[in-house]
């Protein structure tokens, strides 16, 4: 078992430096993009299943409450929350309309989807992709394997590539722990160094 704990790690490493070597600018470019959508008085919708669901309430804490920094609160929302609505929308429509009813309820020009997808093909998260390009949201998309669907349909994809779900989540919650770090200091601390 001690090699099945160091060939995890080593294979964890592997993925996790090769999505930032291939997509550390595009981190960046969105982590100042939601800056810039906080600024302005929008939000940040998160989206996700199972454990892309968890890291999108996990994401949305670190806005909403604070991640290193005392800060402000700023507007993030994770869209896996309301089990009432989650429930309420699957029983009386479908699973498929789960996050896009939300969207389009909660959704205003100029806001952020981020979705968050190891496949990039879950119905669900497609479906709430086109509601929010209807409603002038812009949106992006972790995902793993090739990206799938949601690779062409976000404007800015960011993929984890490879085939291991596990090693997939590992690079996502990395991802999404520099973005809060990144949009904290674009917010909170770059102004002081200039």
């Amino acid at each position: 078992m001690e090699n099945m704990v160091q060939k995890i790690l080593s294979d964890s490493r592997s993925v996790i430096e090769t999505f930032i070597k291939t997509h550390g600018v595009r981190l960046i470019e969105f982590s100042e993009k939601i800056a810039s959508t906080f600024l302005a008085d929008r939000k940040l919708l998160i989206c996700g299943n199972g454990g892309s669901a968890a890291d999108a309430q996990h994401m949305a804490a670190e806005f909403v409450n604070r991640f290193e920094l005392e800060r402000p609160p700023l507007p993030a929302m994770a869209l896996t929350t309301d089990t009432s609505v989650i429930t309420s929308i699957g029983n009386d429509y479908s699973f498929e309309e789960i996050f896009s009813k939300q969207v389009k309820a909660l959704g205003i020009d100029g806001d952020i989807l981020l979705t968050i997808s190891t496949s990039g093909n879950s119905r669900n998260i497609v479906a709430a992709v086109k509601a929010a390009r209807k409603q002038g949201l812009y949106t992006a998309a972790l995902l793993g394997k090739d990206g799938g669907e949601l690779n062409k349909m976000v404007d800015m994809p960011m993929v984890v590539a490879c085939n291991v779900t596990a090693r997939v989540q590992e690079a996502h919650i990395l991802a999404e722990h520099m973005i809060c770090h990144l949009v904290d200091y674009i917010l909170f601390q770059k102004h002081l160094e200039e």
